[in-house]
C-alpha cells in the first residue's frame, strides 16, 4: 500500500493526454481526490498536433475500459467503426468528452515546471515520505502557483522532447542555425503545410512510423505535383523493419502502412539513402545541405528536413525527485529491459504495472509514453493498463494492482538481423500464441535475462514496437479496404 503523506491531499496527474485522462478516470472511479494539470489549452493538446494522421490502432485498444464505463453513464458510446481514428477524431470523439466529464478536476493552461517534496530537497532522507509533494506550476497568465499533492503521476509524454538529427545524440553541427529548414516528425503535408512541400525537395530522416507517415504523404503529393523531390535517409542497412509484416500484421492499417511504403520506394518516387549518419547541416540562402559521416554522404539543395528521429523524456522538472532510471533508455529501471528496442522489436513486451514503474520517491510514478523513455515500443493500451495498476496501488488494492494483464494484436515481423531481414521461422512470429506466452523469442546477440520474464498463465501478452512519436501512429495514405469504409 502507498502510504505517502496525507491522504486528504489530491493525487496530481501531469498531462491530460490519453493516459493522463485514463489515470484520472481510474482515480474518479476509486473515489480518490485528484487534479489534472495540462500545459495546453485543451485536453489532448499534443495529439491535436498530429490531428491529420490516422492511427493504426482500432478504437477498442485506445479507449480505457474504466473511462468507457464512466462515459457510458452519460450516454456516450465508443465508436463502432473498425476504422482506426485520426488524432483529431481521437480528441473529438473520446478525449474531449472524457475531459468534459472530469472538468472539475482538470486545470488547462497549467504547466508544471518542477516537482519536489514540501520543505525538503533531494538530499534529505529522514521522514521524507511524510512530506507531501510540492508542484510548482505556471498558470495561464504566467503566474507561479504551488500545489501540494499526496502522490504524483507524470503522464506528460515526450512530444516536446524530440531527438536532434545528430547521430551521436547531440545536435549536428549547424543544426540550430538551420532551424528554419527543419519541420517536425509529422507535418501536415497534404493540408496546412502543403505549399511548403509541393514542388520542393524534402529529406526525411528516421526509420519509424512517423517517417513512414511523412513519406507516404509526400508520395501522394508527388503524384499531384511531379516536381516534388523526396529523399529518405536511414542509419541502418535496410528499411525492412519499417516495412513490417504486411498481411501478417493483426493491425491491418499498420500492415498496409509498410506495404505502401515498400511500393513507394520500389517505384523510385522516394530515393532511399541507407547507412546515413547526420553530422552537419549547412544553410545556403533558401536551401540547406545535410552532411553525412563521409564526404560521399552529402545531400544538397534541400528545402526542408523532416526530423523523424524519435523522442526523449524531459526530466528537467524532476531534478529534485529521487529517480532510478535505466541508464540508456531513461525509463524506470525495472521497466527498461522489458521494453528495450534492441530486444523488443515487436510482440514481446509483457504486462507491467506499479511495481515496474515505482521510483525511490514513494508515491511518484512516470506513466504513459514518458515511462518508456527513449524506447519507441509504447502503445496506448499499455499505458491504460499502467494507469489502472498504479491507481489501484494508490487506493490500497495491491491484489488488483498486481493483476496486470495486456492483450495486444501482434505484428508480422518480430526479429530481424543486422540487415533488417526478418528471421522468420524460429522467431516469435514462427511460434504459436500459446508457446509465445512463455517462450523467449530469437533475437540478434546475447539477450539479457532481464529482458524477458514468465508471463501469467493464460495471458496472451504481445506488444509491438511502434517506432512512432505519440505511440501507435500509422499513415494518412492507408488504402481503403474493399468495403470502402476508409473512404
Amino acid at each position: 500500500m502507498i502510504t505517502t503523506s496525507r491522504t486528504d491531499l489530491p493525487v496530481a496527474v501531469i498531462g491530460a493526454g490519453p493516459i493522463g485522462l485514463a489515470a484520472a478516470a481510474h482515480l474518479s472511479d476509486r473515489g480518490l481526490p485528484f487534479v489534472v494539470l495540462e500545459a495546453g489549452d485543451d485536453v489532448g493538446a499534443a495529439v491535436s498536433e498530429w490531428a491529420h494522421v490516422r492511427t493504426f490502432t482500432p478504437w477498442q485498444y485506445l479507449v480505457d475500459p474504466t473511462a468507457e464505463a464512466l462515459l457510458a453513464a452519460t450516454g456516450w458510446t465508443r465508436p463502432a467503426t473498425p476504422v482506426p481514428p485520426t488524432g483529431g477524431e481521437l480528441v473529438d470523439e473520446y478525449l474531449r468528452p472524457l475531459g468534459a466529464l472530469l472538468a472539475p478536476h482538470v486545470r488547462l493552461g497549467h504547466r508544471v515546471t518542477a516537482v519536489t517534496r514540501d520543505g525538503l530537497d533531494k538530499t534529505r532522507s529522514i521522514g521524507r515520505s511524510e512530506h507531501p509533494f510540492l508542484l510548482r506550476v505556471q498558470g495561464p497568465d504566467g503566474e507561479l502557483l504551488e500545489l501540494r499533492a499526496r502522490a504524483v503521476l507524470d503522464a506528460s509524454g515526450t512530444w516536446a522532447g524530440r531527438n536532434p538529427l545528430g547521430a551521436s545524440g547531440l545536435p549536428a553541427a549547424g543544426e540550430d542555425a538551420a532551424a528554419p529548414f527543419l519541420v517536425g516528425p509529422l507535418p501536415d503535408v497534404l493540408g496546412r503545410d502543403r505549399e511548403r512541400f509541393a514542388g520542393r525537395s524534402t529529406l526525411v530522416v528516421g526509420s519509424g512510423h512517423s517517417a513512414a507517415n511523412t513519406l507516404l504523404a509526400l508520395g501522394r503529393l508527388a503524384a499531384e505535383e511531379p516536381t516534388t523531390r523526396i529523399i529518405w535517409a536511414i542509419r541502418g542497412d535496410s528499411p525492412e523493419k519499417v516495412y513490417g509484416g504486411g498481411s501478417a500484421d493483426q493491425l491491418e492499417a499498420r500492415g498496409r502502412l509498410g506495404e505502401d511504403l515498400r511500393s513507394l520506394v520500389a517505384s523510385g518516387v522516394v530515393r532511399l539513402v541507407p547507412r546515413f549518419s547526420v553530422t552537419g547541416l549547412e544553410s545556403h540562402g533558401d536551401t540547406v545541405s545535410v552532411i553525412g559521416a563521409t564526404p560521399e554522404q552529402r545531400i544538397d539543395d534541400l528545402h526542408q528536413v523532416a526530423a523523424a528521429t524519435g523522442f526523449r523524456p524531459d526530466l528537467a522538472m524532476l531534478s529534485e525527485v529521487r529517480l532510478d532510471l535505466d541508464p540508456g533508455l531513461e525509463a524506470p529501471r525495472a521497466l527498461g529491459p522489458l521494453i528495450d528496442p534492441a530486444y523488443h522489436s515487436c510482440g514481446t513486451v509483457p504486462p507491467h504495472g506499479h511495481r515496474d514503474l515505482a521510483q525511490p520517491e514513494e508515491g511518484f510514478f512516470i506513466i504513459g509514453m514518458k515511462s518508456y523513455g527513449r524506447a519507441p515500443t509504447f502503445l496506448v493500451t499499455t499505458g491504460n493498463e499502467q494507469a489502472r495498476s498504479v491507481v489501484a496501488a494508490l487506493a490500497g488494492d495491491l491484489e488488483g494492482a498486481d493483476r496486470v494483464q495486456l492483450l495486444l494484436p501482434e505484428t508480422g515481423v518480430c526479429s530481424v538481423d543486422a540487415t533488417g531481414t526478418d528471421l522468420g521461422a524460429g522467431s516469435c512470429c514462427g511460434t504459436t500464441t500459446a508457446a509465445r506466452e512463455t517462450a523467449v523469442p530469437v533475437t540478434i546477440g546475447a539477450v539479457p535475462a532481464a529482458a524477458h520474464r514468465p508471463l501469467p498463465v493464460g495471458v496472451a501478452a504481445q506488444g509491438f514496437a511502434t517506432g512512432a512519436a505519440p505511440g501507435g501512429i500509422a499513415a494518412t495514405a492507408v488504402r481503403a479496404p474493399d468495403s470502402g469504409c476508409c473512404g
